[in-house]
């Protein structure tokens, strides 16, 4: 390893950044205590990446010097490679590489043979692809032993089973994608083999749509069924009813994604290899069988020139810093190919020959918020393909100096490219997932639009700390508009699209994933798309009550706009999906008759008190009455409000005196109600108060509540996404895995 300079800078990480290295990345002891510093990582990562650089007598750089501009586009967070290579380089494991692809045969051999395979690569760190569209249908003939298949879903729940075994490297449990063409016999079982919440976990599911069966679906007609084992056609389906069912599948459970087979072949550097019939686990990298990609991501937020003010926002970017950026980081992305160790010579000889690379971008929607720019605004989308093009162009042109340094990638075909020129890697852009990375940089995911301008952070004894990203917390104390009250309002709701009280231009320019329209989710996915050699890991967010129409849109539309898949996530759809039914009934049945819940009768004379609020939908007064100091019943009345408004706040108040009747504690009850956001939040000295719910929240909880602990405001639990396993924060879900903001953990699913 080339030795460490003294005079080298350390580096300089958030407390976030630290604890997600501590506990994912770091190497450690026989004891499991942490062994690297923050520098240490970036430092070994660096100097084995630039170790590789001896292998070339005509680079342009000296290993040493390599090195040290490798750890510092790292540690000032330009740029990171994919998970695999800060966990592995420089160690004896040594495998680099985030995806990989495994063909699935058709007899027992192939398929217990991939198995092994991605056993093998789940530990040591990677993320596997498998196309199931080889197995034959279920029940068909065998004709070795004369019985009848199983079909591909119960290969497929074996492989989720064996993946639930492997521990990915120490640090997460494998991920994998599986896909299914859509003229397979068994793609109806498929289609809907997450039916039931907890099915194959450790699985996305994609089907992969084809051109011929999206026309099928225009004009309502039906299709072929396609027996892959010999070819012949196994029956018909229609179309507009198959793809019917597949958008409903997603609005129940946001799975299975779609894949657009023929595009991805379209844009294949190396078809005299073989079609691509799968991608990774998050579907940005598409795959030829035996496989892998490196993948690395450049931090746009770092490109914005500090106090730069123009109309024109484009000259607000440092293109001559992105420039050097990514042609070091398309440097780095092929010496990780000779740095890689991989876990089966059939990959590392089909690697080696096509050299396929993935860079990408995070931090976009930092850079739009420091622009200024709304996410939802044609300008960003102008903003998005200006820089995938830049990327693009200069991304190929660093693979072109690579290869008159070191060759062209073996199977580079000069038929293949419209200008002939050798390039060094077959394909170079890929926009991944960033989930962990983006945490390490301090930067915003991905592609992705901010989850959430707020979020609460649980640190050690239980401590809350309300984290605030940056370019809103700086907006705010330019207009002398932070405070501590509005910051916990915004933790409460993660969006501030409904509090009219602040000015317009911060509304429009701090949207969220959850105030953005599908459409516009989508467009953005298409502007990258448009400048990317592989794929685009992004979801559209959707609200809970987008509907099934809604999905059917966005499935159509991105086939429109050229993109090469589409995940779909509909808030809080996971928890909503149906129970099985069968034991529901039973449950009913046993239950006593008798069990009533037992609700106090009202005497006929009771004290209580009277307190005036101010809403934004009007002067709410609340009355309380109480028995032995505890509130027993609650009426509301709100002044010159219409109809409905006042229907709705007494039916607020008959269900809070229920519940005070029944026994139900105070702090349950503030509990539900805190926090519930509203069309016309208030603020006040006393904070802010979001709507009529959080309003009487706020007056029960200051009379009964007081110098206890604060009550956490409590999403819907039919709306709240999947708890963290590791540190117990909401998890959210975006290119296509849950996400940890806290901790950085993990999964598919």
């Amino acid at each position: 390893m080339i030795q460490k300079p003294k005079n080298l800078a350390p580096a300089n990480i958030s407390e976030n950044a630290e604890l997600v290295l501590s506990k994912r990345y770091y190497r450690k002891d026989s004891d499991g205590n942490c062994i690297e510093t923050a520098s240490d990582l970036f430092w070994r990562v660096a100097s084995a990446i630039a170790e590789e650089e001896k292998k070339y007598a005509k680079s342009n750089y000296q290993p040493e010097e390599l090195a040290e501009k490798f750890y510092s586009v790292m540690t000032n967070g330009y740029f990171l490679p994919n998970s695999p290579t800060l966990m592995n380089a420089g160690s004896p494991l040594g495998q680099l590489s985030a995806c990989f692809v495994l063909p699935v045969g058709d007899s027992i051999e192939e398929i217990f043979d991939a198995i092994k395979y991605a056993a093998m690569i789940h530990k040591s760190g990677g993320g596997t692809g498998f196309s199931f569209s080889n197995i034959r249908s279920k029940d068909s003939r065998v004709g070795t032993t004369g019985g009848v298949a199983s079909g591909p879903v119960s290969f497929l729940r074996i492989f989720n089973t064996a993946t639930e075994q492997i521990k990915q490297g120490g640090t997460r449990r494998g991920a994998n994608m599986g896909i299914l063409r859509i003229d397979h016999p068994d793609i109806m079982e498929f289609i809907r083999a997450k039916e039931q919440e907890g099915e194959f976990v450790n699985f996305n599911l994609s089907v992969a749509l084809t051109e011929k069966f999206m026309e099928a679906v225009e004009k309502g007609e039906d299709y072929d069924l396609i027996d892959p084992h010999s070819g012949a056609a196994r029956g018909t389906l229609n179309a507009k009813e198959v793809f019917d069912i597949l958008v409903n599948k997603a609005w129940i459970s946001g799975d299975p994604g779609i894949v657009f087979l023929d595009r991805i072949n379209r844009d294949n550097p190396t078809p005299q290899q073989g079609e691509m019939q799968s991608t990774n686990p998050c579907g940005e990298q598409p795959l030829l069988p035996y496989e892998a990609c490196n993948l690395g991501s450049i931090n746009l937020s770092k490109f914005v020139i500090p106090n730069k003010t123009s109309d024109n926002k484009e000259e607000a970017v440092d293109w001559d810093s992105l420039k050097e950026i990514i042609h070091l980081s398309v440097r780095f992305l092929d010496n990780v190919i000779d740095a890689s160790k991989f876990p089966l010579e059939k990959i590392a000889e089909k690697v080696r020959t096509n050299r396929k690379i993935g860079l990408g971008v995070m931090g976009f929607a930092d850079m739009l918020f420091a622009l200024e720019l709304p996410y939802n605004s044609e300008e960003a989308l102008q903003l998005a393909e200006k820089i995938m093009e830049f990327i693009q162009t200069e991304g190929h042109n660093a693979s072109r100096q690579l290869a008159e340094e070191r060759g062209a990638f073996p199977a580079f075909s000069e038929s293949i490219y419209k200008d002939g020129k050798p390039l060094r890697n077959a394909t170079v852009t890929t926009i991944a997932p960033t989930g962990t990375l983006s945490i390490i940089a301090g930067c915003s995911s991905g592609v992705e639009p901010i989850f959430a301008l707020a979020f609460a952070r649980h640190v050690m004894d239980g401590e809350r700390l309300v984290e605030v990203n940056p370019y809103f917390e700086n907006a705010l104390k330019s207009c002398d508009l932070y405070t501590n009250e509005l910051m916990d309002a915004v933790t409460n709701v993660g969006s501030i699209a409904s509090f009219d009280f602040l000015p317009q231009h911060i509304r429009d320019t701090f949207v969220t994933a959850m105030d953005i329209s599908a459409e516009a989710h989508l467009r953005m996915q298409a502007a990258f798309q448009k400048y990317t050699d592989n794929a685009v890991s992004k979801t559209v967010n959707l609200p809970n009550n987008a509907t099934i129409q809604d999905i059917d849109r966005i499935y159509r539309l991105a086939y429109t706009l050229g993109c090469k898949g589409v995940t779909v996530y509909r808030d809080g759809c996971k928890s909503g999906q149906v129970l099985n039914i069968g034991s529901k009934k039973e449950e009913k049945q046993n239950q006593n008759p008798q069990t009533v819940s037992i609700v106090r009768q009202r005497p006929d004379i009771v004290d209580g008190f009277t307190q005036k609020v101010k809403t934004g939908l009007g002067v709410l007064y609340l009355t309380v009455n109480e028995i032995d100091g505890q509130p027993f019943e609650v009426f509301t009345t709100i002044g010159k409000s219409g109809r409905s408004i006042t229907a709705k706040a007494e039916a607020i108040g008959r269900l809070v005196s229920l519940c005070f009747r029944s026994g139900v504690p105070v702090r349950d009850v503030v509990q539900q109600l805190k926090g519930i956001g509203g069309e016309h939040p208030v603020f006040q000295k006393k904070g802010i108060l979001l709507s009529i719910p959080d309003a009487i929240a706020w007056v029960l909880e200051n009379r009964y509540l007081k110098g206890e602990t604060p009550v956490p405001a409590t999403k819907d639990q039919d709306l709240q996404n999947p708890s963290c396993p590791e540190c117990g924060s909401e998890m959210t879900f975006q290119e296509g895995c849950h996400i940890c903001q806290n901790c950085g953990y993990s999964r598919c699913g």
